[in-house]
């Protein structure tokens, strides 16, 4: 159904797009009713993943990236995750502030978006915001992680093209070498590279590339340096997201990663289904459980299974 908000986020309407993503975000039951009639006009965009430990030049390297795309007439939304405030819920430090000189052009359009405490990386309505920038018409959705280094893995289940960002200047990089990021990263940017150190950072990489166990994947990873903030090695990547689109889409392998991105927003939402139903069908219990757990007459586990009967049996039909 076309309400006038999709009808204006459909139109591009960055206001209405705000507004629908912060309801999003507080998970209002309006916001929740207007993405289910967003849905059916997205899986268009290309989305494009960026992560890496904090101080590899993410922002600085999505601000050049945007003017890159923007030179070839290519709309572009950007998800940048942002911690969380513990004042005010809100993002800390957004990421917009970085990217000031696009703030201005009708085809970009900037989210920042607090994690929330969410694991991972992103936050809990990451892919949401990226349906609603999906809708917009956006050609290209780059999101950016928090930045907590090596546990960033989500990004690869919401991306189509994940981008890890290395610089050798960050302590954290040669232990994310070593870590499963590297199975997530369908390229590898050293960010930085007139810093000492760079060439060390990509031959580490490849080493670690040649020795994955055979066969050999069918998309090796490119590893490119770049110099974002003099903006040096950006058409170059540009050309390798490009490249890896179009190899997704002839080798079936979009199709397979969006399934699976399918699964995790559906199990997601069972998952937040079930739990708001169950919390608001025991609230009455609920206060008690708690102060016997504190008075540790229950543990949490036994509490929890408490709960979890009482709801199995409010669905079990009468017996007779």
């Amino acid at each position: 159904m076309k309400t006038e908000t999709v009808n204006k986020i459909l139109a591009g309407n960055v206001q209405a797009a705000s507004r629908l993503i912060r309801g999003i975000e507080d998970e209002t039951p309006a916001a929740i009713a207007e993405l289910k009639n967003i849905y059916p006009h997205t899986g268009k965009a290309h989305i494009v993943g960026l992560t890496g430990a904090p101080g590899v030049g993410k922002s600085t390297l999505i601000d050049a990236l945007i003017a890159a795309l923007r030179k070839r007439n290519r709309t572009v939304g950007v998800v940048a995750v942002d911690p969380t405030s513990p004042f005010s819920g809100g993002a800390i430090l957004g990421d917009r502030v970085r990217m000031q000189q696009h703030c201005v052009d009708r085809e970009v359009f900037i989210r920042s978006m607090a994690n929330r405490g969410w694991a991972g990386g992103l936050a809990r309505a990451t892919i949401s915001a990226v349906h609603v920038m999906d809708a917009m018409g956006k050609d290209i959705i780059l999101v950016e992680t928090v930045g907590a280094g090596q546990s960033e893995v989500d990004i690869a289940r919401v991306a189509d093209t994940a981008v890890v960002i290395l610089s050798p200047i960050s302590g954290d990089e040669m232990q994310m070498i070593k870590a499963g990021i590297m199975e997530i990263a369908d390229i590898f940017v050293v960010n930085k590279a007139d810093k000492e150190g760079a060439n060390t950072i990509a031959s580490a990489i490849q080493f670690m590339l040649e020795m994955k166990p055979c066969p050999p994947p069918k998309w090796k990873p490119t590893i490119l340096l770049t110099e974002a903030v003099f903006n040096k090695g950006i058409e170059p990547l540009v050309d390798e997201i490009t490249r890896h689109r179009q190899y997704l889409a002839d080798s079936g392998e979009l199709e397979k990663r969006r399934k699976e991105r399918a699964k995790l927003e559906l199990i997601e939402a069972i998952e937040s289904s079930v739990k708001s139903y169950v919390l608001q069908e025991v609230a009455s219990d609920l206060e008690k459980l708690v102060d016997d757990i504190t008075r540790r007459k229950v543990d949490p586990y036994t509490a929890a299974l408490e709960i979890i009967n009482k709801f199995s049996r409010q669905l079990k039909p009468d017996a007779e």
